[in-house]
């Protein structure tokens, strides 16, 4: 099946140039048909995407800096949920492409503001609206050097960049699970969608910890873990934490997995974490994991443990109680043959 906005624009626009086209965002959900694929550069750094854009054959790499200093005949952009990433995005495709920069996105994606900024920016060929969402191509002016990626720092000797998980600030979520960590803990522990590291950077404190493995799908978010965890203990894997095995098992597994990959919640990406947490944990092992309070996680967990008890951080008056935002778990002795 074609793309729903590709292929109409493909008809209606200017003909693309000659020469190789950079492609930034593609989800493996995107139907790239329409196009050539031998002409395609693909930047993924989300690792199922990445993985199975690769296994479809295309030449696929996990983000730009890795490209050498090539000039692409186009770009094609698919828009992320974050602005200030789909500027990034923009503004990296405008510096190494010398004609159009096709965008395209939902509505939801914020498409239309993203439409606005480019007519601002330069010369755009009008939209085709299609499938709840547009596609337009773009002939900036400028360089559009303001809105390349920068570092930033939620939290002192820490950089995030965007679009990331929790850019801006270090997320409540973690922040109550590592309040609630046990004064020792198992000395190989694993930490399931690390995010940029800040929970893995608490666990690492923690007495008897000699290894903490952080597992994260956004390259992005893996890299700035990387910059901001020096701890030799510390070992970086980019990969789908929900399909991730070792040749040994962990002590204790820390999370505060995602809920959602568009911007609608999915209650299963956070069982199949569950489960996947199950499946690296030795049988006395335990897994501590924080999950926004609405999010019904019990039955996953009680279909993979023994034991479930939720745990309750110190509150402003140091009583400890519920949050009414997120819940706290121990889950204990992992179901044998799950």
């Amino acid at each position: 099946m074609s793309h729903p906005r590709i292929s109409l624009a493909l008809d209606a626009f200017p003909p693309l140039p000659d020469g190789q086209i950079l492609v930034l965002g593609a989800r493996e959900s995107d139907d790239l048909s329409d196009l050539a694929q031998d002409r395609l550069t693909v930047i993924r750094g989300f690792a199922p995407d990445f993985a199975v854009l690769k296994a479809r054959g295309f030449s696929v790499f996990p983000a730009i800096e890795g490209l050498e200093a090539t000039t692409f005949a186009a770009a094609l952009i698919f828009l992320p949920r974050s602005k200030t990433e789909a500027r990034a995005m923009i503004a990296q495709a405008r510096a190494r492409t010398k004609g159009p920069i096709w965008i395209d996105g939902g509505k939801t994606d914020g498409i239309d503001s993203i439409l606005k900024d480019m007519r601002a920016a330069g010369e755009v060929v009008p939209p085709i609206s299609k499938a709840h969402g547009k596609i337009f191509a773009a002939h900036p002016a400028g360089d559009l050097a303001e809105w390349l990626p920068v570092e930033t720092s939620p939290a002192e000797g820490f950089v995030t960049r965007p679009g990331v998980f929790s850019e801006g600030k270090v997320d409540r979520g973690s922040q109550l699970l590592a309040a609630v960590l046990p004064p020792k803990l198992p000395s190989r522990v694993a930490d399931l969608g690390a995010g940029w590291g800040w929970l893995s950077a608490q666990v690492l404190g923690i007495r008897g910890v000699d290894e903490v493995h952080l597992i994260e799908a956004d390259y992005t978010a893996l890299e700035c873990a990387r910059l901001n965890i020096t701890d030799p203990r510390a070992q970086f894997h980019w990969a789908d934490a929900t399909d991730i095995s070792f040749d040994h098992r962990f002590g204790a597994v820390v999370m505060n997995p995602p809920f959602h990959t568009t911007r609608d919640a999915d209650p299963a990406l956070g069982a199949a974490f569950i489960r996947a947490a199950s499946k690296i944990l030795s049988l006395s092992g335990n897994l501590y994991m924080v999950a926004n309070r609405h999010l019904p996680y019990e039955t996953a967990l009680r279909s993979q443990f023994k034991e479930v008890e939720e745990l309750f951080a110190p509150q402003a008056s140091g009583a400890r109680g519920p949050d009414g935002a997120f819940k706290l778990y121990r889950a204990a002795k992992p179901v044998i043959g799950r």
